[in-house]
């Protein structure tokens, strides 16, 4: 194991695209979305405090709620043991799925149909 993997410095692994996966849930661990970010979105999000993303069918930076409004509040950042996957816990101002849907994940895998669920 290196200095990534136990030490204490930030050291995101970025993947040949230049991005880490996001995990985001809300602070009860509600599982609400998956997105990307690059090192521009995570230094966005840390000066902000607000949940900002590469948008990769844009190919520009994209901070939630942006249009909507329904902007993600960011309390807490954790990278896993590799650090190449990020863990948003935020508070939601509004739904997080742009189906209106309080979670990106509201259907329910079930054979080959899928189930609303919430």
């Amino acid at each position: 194991m290196d200095d990534r993997e136990q030490g204490s410095t930030f050291q995101p692994k970025f993947d040949a695209n230049g991005l880490v996966t996001a995990v985001v849930s809300d602070r009860a661990g509600a599982l609400l979305m998956v997105a990307h970010m690059n090192a521009d979105a995570i230094a966005a999000t840390q000066a902000s405090g607000e949940a900002t993303f590469w948008s990769r069918s844009r190919a520009r930076l994209w901070k939630k709620g942006e249009t909507s409004g329904n902007v993600l509040r960011l309390i807490e950042m954790r990278v896993d043991c590799d650090q190449d996957a990020l863990w948003l816990i935020v508070d939601p101002a509004g739904p997080a799925c742009h189906t209106g849907a309080t979670s990106c994940f509201y259907r329910r895998v079930s054979g080959d149909t899928l189930e609303r669920v919430g």
